[in-house]
């Protein structure tokens, strides 16, 4: 923050590169398979057959654009098809044993397209690297291929839903992963819709998506918790993205209570709930409420006004506000009037923190240098604190929507 600019970071945005751009980052020995898959693919998805799909790609159009709506850097999560993957990535199911190798191939081309995406726009893109979790080992080798290149927004970890067939997070087999992304600060990112199971396209099964996918989202928080990985690894950071944030304290002490209310019932003779807390106390190490103050943190998507109160209750070093850029449901090109919803009257220090300050710190960027470029591009000190009147009459946010409650998750 400059002293009368904010220098705003977007913890959530979305890139990737045009289907046919993605070949020459893949191995040549999966180029006539590319082709052929590429020539038989049919893009499900709209808002990358438009003429505004190449927001994902174009990377002066994006600088200019993003700072345009105020914002001067960027965590750079995937959302473009890369190679032989059904759908995007982040909703993809996993990989079967016959699907595995060329999947694999598609990811790393996305990440070396990413790491070229990121260095043409030096300091200001956190690339987010994607994996797949079927073998930890090449997980590992990823991780440390991705940090080399310069990517710096940590690592995607897949969802892992029921029917899925790959471990559960809380599962020890994930070891050599926690402890890849301790050694060498690689961030664990998880992305709300990455973990849902499929349901189908029925109208009622689309209506049970958005009732149940953050839900499916929040799981990697007491997965890794209850299965003590950040006991093992305590400098592992996790990131829970786009999942909504004032779920947050209320989970947290429902999390509390049942690992106080197990680790006790171990303690005594055998009764009906002994059994499910033996061995937890030390398998865990800390407590949850203790892991989230220590390793977690929120990237807040457009967080909505109904949250704000609880930011002390989250953490304010925790938050970590994004735009959601270019999705239709993110603040672009209303970010400014995002921001005003939001965090008008709030002390600066606080907005500060939570708009650039927290996504800094926890992806590596250099704040005075961005603070160089927001003093004459981010929003004013005085511009965020005038409460705004009314929503932009052509915003696609959420974030403008009238009312809004604090939900279960």
């Amino acid at each position: 923050m400059s002293r009368e600019r904010y220098t705003v970071i977007s913890a959530d945005c979305h890139a990737g590169a045009d289907l046919l751009d993605y070949k020459p980052y893949l191995e040549a020995k999966y180029h006539d398979d590319f082709d052929a898959w590429a020539a038989a693919y049919v893009n499900p998805y709209a808002d990358l057959l438009a003429d505004t799909a190449d927001r994902n790609w174009n990377s002066a159009r994006r600088l200019a654009e993003l700072a345009a709506d105020g914002i001067v850097a960027e965590v750079v999560f995937p959302n473009t098809i890369p190679p032989f993957f059904p759908s995007a990535s982040l909703m993809a199911p996993a990989p079967t044993p016959q699907e595995y190798e060329q999947r694999w191939a598609g990811l790393r081309a996305h990440n070396r397209w990413l790491a070229d995406f990121c260095a043409d726009a030096p300091g200001r893109r956190a690339g987010v690297a994607q994996i797949l979790l079927n073998d930890p080992a090449e997980a590992v080798r990823e991780v440390r291929r991705a940090k080399a290149a310069g990517l710096t927004g940590g690592i995607l970890l897949p969802g892992t839903p029921p029917g899925s067939g790959i471990p559960e997070l809380y599962s020890q087999v994930y070891d050599p992963l926690w402890a890849v992304c301790e050694e060498l600060d690689v961030p664990v990112n998880h992305h709300g819709g990455s973990a849902s199971p499929p349901l189908g396209d029925e109208p009622a099964a689309r209506a049970v998506f958005m009732v149940e996918t953050t839900w499916f989202s929040h799981r990697a928080l007491w997965h890794l918790t209850f299965g003590g990985a950040f006991r093992r690894h305590p400098g592992l950071k996790l990131v829970l993205t786009e999942q909504g944030s004032g779920w947050i304290p209320g989970v947290v002490e429902m999390l509390d209570y049942y690992h106080g209310r197990l680790v006790a019932a171990a303690s005594r003779a055998s009764t009906a709930e002994s059994k499910f807390g033996a061995g937890l106390a030390a398998s865990m190490g800390a407590s949850p409420g203790e892991v989230w103050r220590d390793n977690c943190f929120v990237g807040a998507s457009f967080m909505r006004p109904h949250e704000v109160p609880l930011r002390d209750r989250i953490g304010l070093d925790k938050i970590m506000w994004g735009s959601d850029y270019p999705h239709d449901e993110g603040t672009a090109p209303y970010s400014r009037e995002g921001l005003r919803i939001a965090y008008a009257g709030l002390p600066p220090d606080e907005i500060a923190a939570m708009v650039g300050g927290n996504a800094a710190r926890v992806y590596g960027f250099d704040l005075p240098a961005l603070d160089r470029i927001a003093a004459t591009v981010g929003p004013t000190v005085d511009e965020i604190a005038e409460p705004l009147k009314g929503a932009p009459a052509d915003a696609t946010s959420p974030a403008f929507a009238p009312g809004g409650s604090v939900r279960v998750w």
